[in-house]
């Protein structure tokens, strides 16, 4: 097979017509860029300049070679030239997953924030339930995930954690938990939870919340939005845990409940994921410091939080 370097031999030589200034150019020996130039004689069966003493004299075939040669050269350059840039800045494209309960809430601050550190970068998001954002992560549909922990995932996916989220207790008002200041686990014994439709990692992560309450799904009723549940919870429903990243993004803004802080609550880990075999770990990881600045401003200003969870 002819080779990238025979044919720069090939194109020094038509442009210098003398092997000396054409092996200068290469930065190679004559005597190397001659054999280079022999043996692609020899494996192509034509000859592509005919050689004297004194003089050197590119055949027809062999200007033509060295034409297409130039153009194969370039496309070569801009090839490679591609790939640097594309090493130098990083990923130019991202195409970014995103669980419905943390999303709508994270992203809208956040995206403004990576475009100012990446303008050049165009974001595609997609949300999707976390089963369907692993395999598209794993399948290469999608870069980087949005993702809540605890989760089982493939040994070849890389967790990167950014803060916790912990519940608040919705419930309408006029309830009798409602006139609680603080409610804990006994508060919520044998009462039902208005949940999400399964397959939403909330609804697992909100059951197994309180360690030693056996909390109870609302079987009655699920529902398939945050927001949806919150309206459920204001029409009197019932109750149920609603995500601080959720409260704090606007999702109880226009509905008439009340939220309560829970004692002793298990928050979930917001994270972001990545394939192992990625080039771009810095880059995601850059983004995840946004994520976190982005749930930091959140924060409602009278907001007792604990800082090391953020």
């Amino acid at each position: 097979m002819t080779t990238l370097r025979q044919m720069r031999f090939l194109v020094a030589l038509a442009d210098t017509g003398n092997f000396s200034r054409a092996a200068d150019l290469c930065h190679v020996t004559q005597s190397t860029l001659s054999t280079g130039l022999k043996d692609m004689e020899a494996r192509l069966g034509v000859q592509v300049a005919e050689r004297s003493t004194h003089s050197v004299l590119m055949t027809p075939v062999g200007l033509e070679l060295a034409e297409r040669a130039r153009d194969i050269l370039a496309r070569v350059g801009d090839f490679e030239a591609r790939a640097t840039s594309e090493a130098e800045a990083g990923a130019t494209a991202l195409r970014l997953g995103a669980i419905p309960t943390v999303g709508p809430y994270l992203l809208p601050p956040a995206l403004p924030m990576i475009r100012a550190r990446r303008p050049g970068m165009r974001i595609y998001l997609r949300e999707e339930l976390t089963e369907t954002l692993v395999t598209g992560l794993v399948e290469g549909r999608l870069d980087l995930i949005l993702i809540a922990l605890p989760q089982d995932l493939p040994q070849q996916i890389v967790v990167h954690a950014l803060f916790e989220d912990g519940y608040s207790l919705a419930t309408p008002r006029g309830h009798p938990l409602a006139n609680l200041s603080l409610v804990e686990g006994p508060d919520l014994e044998e009462r039902e939870l208005l949940l999400l439709e399964r397959g939403h990692c909330l609804q697992q992560h909100a059951l197994s919340s309180m360690p030693g309450v056996s909390l109870t799904e609302n079987a009655s009723f699920s529902a398939t939005s945050l927001p949806t549940l919150v309206s459920m919870v204001e029409e009197g429903l019932g109750i149920t845990l609603l995500p601080d990243l959720a409260r704090d993004g606007g999702v109880t803004r226009g509905n008439d409940l009340k939220l309560t802080a829970l004692s002793g609550a298990t928050p979930r880990r917001i994270a972001l994921a990545w394939r192992s075999s990625t080039s771009h770990e810095g880059l995601f990881k850059e983004i995840g410091e946004t994520l976190i600045a982005a749930r930091r401003s959140l924060r409602p200003p009278d907001a007792k939080v604990d800082p090391t969870r953020f």
